[in-house]
């Protein structure tokens, strides 16, 4: 028993979280199933690992900075066509990360837009990815805040940082000239080394409207379009309990509605 509770103090000076919670009853079965030294400390190691791993996750969500905290787990495919259901599972792959590839989703207000947006965000944080969710207008705000005390570069610099960045509700108001530039400058910098996800509800064609220079709406467009998968949702709005129904273009090329 002394050494039981020398060993224990010992884990606590070590912070040991893992081996902690589970060193009692892993002694215990340890002298059940008379384990070899070496059987005992890789169970241990097992414990302690599997419990930096969760704490790392938590700390990965809790950055991510999520409206609220939605899986594919409660995220009902069954309601949608078969297609849909093929372009969603192809998506749960993770592989647009991998290959650093971009995801619009597009609909009506509803219709499960950010649902899936963060249940593909929660994929990532899974995948050991750094994820960060903002609404389009916060991000706006943002540096619009950031010029006036002269954070702006570090504004740049933390954006630029994550694999997979969630821009949610884009296209709600026309932008001007400054947030126009932001938002371009933004794409630039991040299309390549990460994955973007944009939440619409307004078609593609729609967008070089809301830029105030149409050269830079083009130009911006060009960087995402070439490299993403479209998902088009329609329907009745997801909100009040309607079945809705998909349009779904999985393709990477994306040609003018």
């Amino acid at each position: 028993m002394h050494n039981e509770m020398q060993l224990m103090d010992l884990v606590k000076s070590l912070k040991l979280s893992g081996i902690i919670e589970t060193l009692e009853s892993r002694l215990k079965q340890a002298r059940d199933a008379t384990m070899s030294y070496e059987e005992l400390l890789t169970i241990l190691f097992q414990d302690e690992l599997e419990s930096l791993e969760k704490q790392a996750l938590k700390r990965r969500i809790d950055h991510a900075k999520f409206e609220e905290l939605k899986t594919f787990e409660s995220f009902n495919i069954q309601r949608y066509s078969l297609n849909v259901k093929h372009a969603i599972n192809d998506l749960m792959t993770g592989k647009f990360i991998k290959e650093k590839n971009h995801i619009i989703i597009m609909g009506p207000v509803g219709t499960g837009k950010t649902h899936l947006s963060q249940a593909l965000g929660m994929l990532a944080c899974q995948k050991n990815q750094k994820v960060k969710f903002v609404a389009t207008n916060e991000l706006i705000n943002e540096f619009y805040r950031a010029r006036a005390d002269e954070t702006h570069d570090k504004l740049f610099k933390y954006y630029s940082k994550f694999d997979l960045l969630i821009l949610d509700d884009f296209g709600l108001k026309p932008l001007s000239a400054e947030q126009s530039s932001d938002l371009y400058d933004l794409i630039a910098l991040t299309h390549i080394k990460s994955s973007l996800i944009i939440t619409t509800n307004r078609k593609i064609e729609k967008w070089i409207e809301l830029f105030y220079d149409p050269v830079m709406a083009n130009a911006a467009l060009d960087r995402i379009v070439n490299k993403a998968y479209r998902v088009v949702l329609e329907g009745e709005s997801y909100r009040k309990n309607f079945t809705p129904k998909f349009k779904v273009e999985d393709n990477k090329k994306m040609e003018d509605d």
